[in-house]
């Protein structure tokens, strides 16, 4: 994983508040070569490792409801990259169509093997494929859809430096984001006011205290908050 020069930087993401953050990753340009291979070879262990869950789940889902076996949804990544992440299917297909981009508590669109699987996190094991082509990491800003990427701030970009992950500290801080949002009379206003702003300020921070050390962690945090 190499960091692009500042001036090869997309324009938005040159400007003053970015910087900071850009010149802390420039000081951990080993690490972040090591992050990579670390992911390469995990997810592509994992991924063997886990092949008779993909398939045992993957059933699952085609017996349970009409639709596909995984979710794509075009996501942002690495200096504004779109790409399509990988997700089991856990709502009825097309729900985008039927409501709003986040999910919220009781929402009728989720299956009952959704709901199995969310409340473990299993949906998001597909993403390792993410992980293994690049798009991601273990550890980074969740990717989020392009329509709350437009409502970043300045500063927020700064996340756009790295890879999105799997998990990350705000991940954890927000497990049962869908809950705290199920009251909300619009989720996406509440979504970009409200949660976004906070889960930005653990995103942020991680960067400016990032190590591989730290992102292990985080690794180990986030195991024991499914369990």
């Amino acid at each position: 994983m190499m960091l692009r020069s500042w001036d090869k930087l997309p324009e938005y993401m040159r400007n003053d508040k970015v910087r900071p953050y850009y010149e802390v990753l420039r000081k951990h340009v080993l690490s972040l070569v090591l992050k990579r291979i670390f992911d390469i070879v995990m997810s592509l262990l994992l991924l063997i490792l886990l092949s008779p869950i993909f398939f045992i789940v993957s059933i699952w889902i085609k017996l349970d409801s009409k639709g596909p076996i995984f979710f794509r949804q075009e996501r942002v990544t690495t200096y504004g990259k779109h790409f399509r992440i990988f997700k089991f299917r856990t709502m009825v297909n097309d729900a985008e169509k039927k409501g709003s981009l986040v999910t919220v508590g009781n929402d009728a669109r989720i299956t009952r093997v959704g709901e199995k699987i969310r409340h473990v996190r299993l949906d998001e094991i597909p993403q390792l494929i993410n992980v293994l082509t690049g798009d991601m990491t273990f550890v980074g800003t969740r990717p989020e859809v392009v329509k709350y990427v437009n409502a970043y701030t300045d500063e927020m970009y700064a996340t756009l430096l790295l890879p999105a992950g799997i998990t990350s500290i705000a991940s954890i801080r927000y497990k049962d984001e869908d809950e705290i949002l199920k009251n909300a009379s619009d989720p996406d206003k509440a979504y970009i006011q409200d949660v976004l702003p906070d889960k930005m300020r653990y995103n942020l921070d991680s960067i400016k205290h990032f190590s591989i050390w730290n992102e292990l962690k985080t690794m180990l945090d986030t195991v024991k908050a499914v369990i």
